[in-house]
Order: C-alpha cells, then sequence, then structure tokens
C-alpha cells in the first residue's frame, strides 16, 4: 500500500517528489563525517542521488575522504540504475566500522558523476552531518539516505515500506 505523503512544510523538499528511476545531482551543500574525534569526510563537492520516497545519499569525491582510513571489502552489491557497488570498512582508533562506505567503481552511463566517490551510512558514525545539521540515518539498514529537517517524509525503510 502507498503511503500518503506528508505535505513539505515552507523550505522543505518532499522525498515523494524525488523521481523513479534515480538520479544524481552535484550539491553545494557541506557535508562531513566524524568518528571517534577524527574527520573522516569534509566537502562541499558532493554528489547526492535522489529517488521516490528516499531520503538522499551523498556521495563525496575522494579527495575529500581520509582515505587511509578506508579498507575495500569483499562484499559487492548491484543497483539497477548505477551498477556494481564495491564497499569499504573504516578503521579509525583501532575500531574497524565494517562495509559502512560503499562506491561505483564502474557506474552506468546516467550515473558517471558517481565514479569513485564513496557514499556511507550514518548509523554507525558519531556524527554525520549536512550544512551543520546532524543527520537521522533511513531507517531499515539496507538503506543509507540521510534524513535531515529540510526533507518531508515518510521514507521507505520503515515497517511495511518494503514494495513502496
Amino acid at each position: 500500500m502507498r503511503p500518503v505523503p506528508l505535505h513539505p512544510l515552507p523550505g522543505q523538499e518532499s522525498v515523494w517528489d524525488y523521481p523513479r528511476p534515480a538520479v544524481a545531482a552535484p550539491t553545494a551543500k557541506r557535508v562531513r563525517i566524524i568518528h571517534r574525534g577524527v574527520l573522516l569526510a569534509d566537502t562541499v563537492r558532493a554528489v547526492r542521488t535522489l529517488e521516490t520516497s528516499h531520503p538522499p545519499s551523498y556521495y563525496i569525491p575522494p579527495d575529500d575522504i581520509d582515505m587511509t582510513r578506508l579498507r575495500r571489502t569483499e562484499r559487492r552489491s548491484l543497483c539497477e540504475w548505477k551498477g556494481g557497488a564495491v564497499y569499504f570498512d573504516v578503521a579509525i582508533g583501532g575500531e574497524v566500522l565494517p562495509d559502512v562506505g560503499w562506491s561505483y567503481p564502474d557506474p552506468t552511463a546516467p550515473f558517471a558523476v558517481l565514479r569513485d566517490h564513496v557514499a556511507f551510512y550514518a548509523a554507525p558514525f558519531d556524527e554525520c552531518t549536512v550544512d551543520g545539521e546532524r543527520v537521522v540515518p533511513q531507517p531499515g539498514g539496507f538503506y543509507g539516505g540521510w534524513i535531515t529537517s529540510d526533507l518531508a517524509g515518510p521514507f521507505k525503510g520503515v515497517p511495511g515500506s518494503r514494495f513502496w
């Protein structure tokens, strides 16, 4: 059953206005990830993916990530629009966060802008922010969207949303 989209408040955008299939769009918003006091990523050159009912996932260029902290893993997945993804563990202060980042080394043509950029799940990190606002991880564990106050849902990933 399709949910009833919430009406966006002034200054908000509805994730129900995002397209399907998904698209990738550059953003100048400042995206930061900090864990255990260590700055992992800081950029104003992210690319966000937008898909109906999903909060954006932010893909960060490798020049704006402390890549010495990433270790590629054996995990792989396939997105019907973006292509094959590879995954990364993040090691900070003796702690290893398994498979918390992913990237598309050879994305499909419509998503070429994502090549080698890395997106991260927000939940495992101490602090993920967009323009200074701490994000809420997209529910459901599988999805990597970052929820901010400028978004209106409901968001895919909540119980009962599998077939949205």
